[in-house]
């Protein structure tokens, strides 16, 4: 999505909790497909996934003032179609699986093998990053941990952009000969 789009779907918000229809129809329209979506994916039932379209955009038309643009309009509605879509499963009492349905779900979990050794890697990780300058594990957090871009960070900490890439650059490479003299491969097992 555009900075443009993002822009005007707030400014649609503004105009929808002063009651303008037409804002209302213009957001219904940029949006009510990834909203369909993103709810059948999670009711798998379409007439339900019309339903939560219908549920969504009556909370955005009554809650529209309530919106406080710390997130794109887009993850909002998304926020919306999620809670609204898991409290209509909570609600769906009928809906149970069948054996041949159970058994076709895939056991995505970590074989008791993996998950020690993503615990161990990470511990290692963990101990690796106290190694490196203050400086360096700032950027590195900020970076990773709090999903920031390097325009955020270098408005966060006060520095240039050039500088926070410069920095990212040298703390990966300190990390991964830390890393690799505390025994650990490049990747997640």
């Amino acid at each position: 999505m555009s900075v443009t789009q993002a822009a005007s779907d707030e400014v649609l918000i503004a105009r929808i909790a002063q009651g303008d229809r037409l804002a209302m129809q213009v957001l219904y329209g940029r949006h009510h497909v990834r909203v369909y979506r993103f709810g059948l994916r999670l009711v798998r039932d379409e007439q339900a996934a019309e339903d939560l379209i219908s549920e969504v955009f009556l909370d955005v038309w009554r809650q529209a003032g309530k919106f406080e643009g710390r997130s794109a309009v887009s993850t909002w509605l998304l926020a919306i179609t999620r809670f609204k879509a898991l409290s209509a499963l909570r609600r769906r009492k009928d809906v149970g699986l069948d054996d041949e349905a159970a058994n076709a779900i895939e056991d995505s979990s970590d074989d008791p093998e993996i998950a020690v050794q993503k615990k161990d890697t990470s511990e290692a990780l963990r101990e690796c990053l106290t190694g490196l300058s203050p400086d360096h594990r700032e950027i590195v957090d900020l970076v990773y941990y709090h999903e920031k871009s390097v325009e955020e960070v270098a408005e966060i900490v006060g520095i240039p952009e050039n500088t926070v890439k410069t920095r990212l650059f040298y703390a990966r490479k300190k990390l991964a000969e830390l890393l690799k003299a505390a025994g650990v491969e490049r990747g997640w097992p």
